[in-house]
């Protein structure tokens, strides 16, 4: 795939002319009021079935938005004793926790990890445990239109909830030092952890990996590749009804929240990337509040992005911000 997008000169000054909600913030803090009513309940069983020998890993659930269950994996160092920094991690679109042992990237660094199950997803390539229990109106398959009539219906909505909650969950627990925590995620949960990022006020760092769920407008005309396209699926059958697709998907998306932020960040980018193409990913990096910022940009790769070579730019880059607190 050639090059698609803007210009690698025009990306680093693109902005979005996605348009905030008036009652953005309103709408937010009222969501979370409403979901913090219900007890967290934060629970942890550790698994002594796992056949690994370097971590101790601890099945958790927590109660999401509207107060229903959530799953996740809380993966420690084996031996800890001491409160650790943790990494929050979520999932990429259609994927769900998948099985303990696929995370081991953080703990074999020296930190907690807690592993957010994605509601009503994890059939599409790593398994998920976690049911949405809400309905929805007409939908293209998938979830991106799910509930997009309204803003209070979109799935979204309880999904980046959740992820709220784990945070809070994975602070709760003993060896996890609350103050040293960090959120990351590719793609889908990219976009998940630019929402947190715009949420929750104290975290130490943010790593949005190639995020999806940026700049809608812009998304909805460059790209014609799944999930996006879903939304132009959808616009398709029901005719009329863009721009109250569009006022929806603003309450959701990532670079309103990266205009929050309060945390340094690392992001990347590749500029043949059709699923989250390079000026949507941009117009959040511009967006993003905290002037301590920085993105890898990968020239000539899709989706993949930087795979391993952004995991080790992460490892570079975050133990120096989970520690210096300490």
């Amino acid at each position: 795939m050639p090059l698609f997008d803007l210009p690698l000169e025009e990306l680093r000054t693109y902005r979005s002319t996605s348009a905030e909600p008036a009652d953005f913030d309103a709408f937010w803090s009222k969501t979370l009021e409403e979901t913090r009513s219900h007890p967290l309940d934060a629970r942890f069983e550790l698994r002594a079935d796992t056949g690994l020998r370097t971590v101790e890993v601890y099945d958790a659930t927590f109660a999401g938005f509207g107060g229903h269950p959530v799953k996740g994996w809380l993966v420690l160092p084996a031996g800890a004793t001491e409160p650790l920094p943790v990494v929050v991690q979520f999932i990429g679109y259609g994927g769900g926790r998948g099985l303990a042992h696929t995370h081991l990237l953080w703990a074999s660094a020296g930190f907690a990890n807690f592993v957010m199950d994605t509601r009503g997803q994890g059939s599409g390539w790593a398994g998920g445990d976690t049911a949405d229990p809400v309905g929805s109106g007409p939908a293209f398959p998938g979830v991106m239109t799910r509930g997009i009539e309204d803003p209070h219906d979109y799935y979204y909505r309880r999904l980046y909830t959740d992820a709220v909650r784990a945070v809070e969950a994975a602070r709760s627990h003993p060896l996890v030092d609350a103050s040293r925590t960090a959120v990351a995620g590719i793609s889908q949960g990219g976009g998940i952890t630019l929402a947190v990022a715009g949420l929750v006020p104290d975290l130490v760092a943010v790593a949005p990996d190639v995020p999806f769920l940026c700049d809608f407008p812009r998304a909805l005309t460059v790209t014609d590749r799944n999930p996006y396209r879903e939304l132009g699926n959808y616009l398709k059958t029901h005719r009329g009804r863009t721009e109250r697709l569009k006022a929806t998907l603003a309450y959701f998306d990532g670079v309103h929240f990266a205009a929050r932020a309060t945390a340094p960040a690392l992001f990347s980018t590749a500029l043949e990337d059709l699923t989250c193409p390079p000026s949507t990913v941009f117009a959040a990096f511009n967006a993003y509040a905290h002037t301590d910022k920085s993105i890898e940009v990968y020239d000539f790769n899709d989706h993949e992005g930087g795979g391993p070579y952004q995991e080790a730019a992460q490892l570079a880059w975050l133990p120096g911000k989970l520690t210096a607190s300490a």
